[in-house]
């Protein structure tokens, strides 16, 4: 009888450690299954030209931007390919769900989110240092992917390695750079039937000098920061009502006014910040209010009002003061009355309508 049972109890522990040697071989088999590969997807007026076309665009854009599997850093030879597939892989773990493979911003969480993910392709950025319809510098990106976007879906990725940070920002350059290379060759074959090498050589050498200049072109303060005092809000909020910048934002920074809807640059709905929310999009501190009232945010309404107020400096700290007075509101506990609200325009029918 004991050995009936002994030889049942074996039988029970075969059958187990052939379960488990079934379930650790799924497991291996899946880990070792090859991935699906990365394809870059062109954009819509490179697949509305001919074969030929399409072929001839796909060409110059391996050539100089490379592939997925050996991505090149249009303008800097001294990025290895081996950084850059670093940071692709960093990319497709963290950001390719919103900005999507190809840097379309057309990933498979865009459409629920407002604003839409960045499209890199236009190599237009919001929230730079440079002045108003510039290039960014590197060190924005680098800014921006460690710092987030507050009172966006783009989270703050700080807690990568300094090598991630770095790889995955050259990395959006890598798909940046191709974009642009991308929609000016399909310009210039939708309109001319064909593509000279020569002008090619040209629009290669314009975006490389345009993020080249960047680099020298950061926008400084025309007068050092001020210890900012009552006086200095009080004057802000003056220059606020008579600037230009309540027609958007609304007298008390809202932004709840009857026309504060827009288009931005990629063709969706924007509408000017509420200030009071505390979640100032381009950062929080006081020089980062002074980048956005000098060099204006890229690809939305608001303007740089460099020129406007290069004559009054002190109007443009004045400014910064009462931005950030009315930011902090809340927090102190100074909820401002609701007001007229335009809701958003739905996400989804923005997209569909493009």
């Amino acid at each position: 009888m004991q050995n009936r049972m002994s030889i049942r109890k074996l039988c029970d522990l075969c059958k187990v450690q052939s379960a488990l040697v079934g379930v650790v071989a799924c497991v291996v088999a899946a880990g070792c299954e090859r991935a699906e590969p990365i394809r870059f997807t062109p954009s819509e007026s490179v697949t509305e030209l001919n074969s030929d076309l399409q072929q001839e665009i796909s060409d110059y854009l391996q050539a100089n931007n490379g592939t997925p599997s050996s991505p090149k850093l249009m303008g800097d030879e001294s990025a290895e390919t081996s950084h850059l597939l670093h940071g692709q892989a960093v990319y497709m773990k963290r950001c390719q769900q919103c900005h999507g493979v190809s840097g379309d911003g057309k990933g498979p969480m865009a459409d629920s989110m407002y604003p839409r993910p960045r499209d890199y392709r236009r190599g237009i950025y919001k929230f730079t240092t440079t002045p108003y319809g510039s290039k960014p510098r590197r060190e924005d990106l680098v800014r921006t992917v460690y710092r987030g976007v507050p009172g966006t879906s783009m989270p703050s990725f700080d807690r990568l390695t300094k090598r991630d940070l770095n790889a995955v920002v050259d990395y959006v350059l890598v798909l940046t750079h191709r974009g642009e290379l991308e929609q000016q060759l399909a310009y210039e074959a939708e309109l001319e039937e064909e593509l000279d090498p020569e002008y090619v050589q040209e629009y290669i050498d314009g975006i490389i000098g345009d993020w080249h200049r960047a680099k020298f072109d950061k926008v400084q303060p025309l007068t050092p920061m001020p210890e900012f005092t009552a006086e200095n809000v009080l004057a802000g909020r003056q220059a606020f009502l008579t600037k230009g910048c309540s027609k958007c934002h609304g007298e008390d920074g809202r932004g709840h006014t009857r026309d504060n809807i827009g288009k931005d640059s990629w063709g969706f709905a924007t509408r000017a910040a509420d200030l009071t929310s505390g979640m100032l999009r381009g950062g929080q501190g006081p020089e980062d209010v002074y980048q956005r009232i000098v060099s204006g945010i890229n690809g939305t309404p608001m303007p740089g009002f460099r020129n406007a107020l290069s004559e009054e400096p002190d109007t443009i700290w004045n400014l910064v003061a009462y931005v950030l007075y009315v930011s902090n509101r809340r927090r102190n506990g100074h909820v401002p009355p609701a007001g007229l609200m335009k809701p958003y325009d739905d996400v989804s029918a923005s997209a569909a309508a493009e």
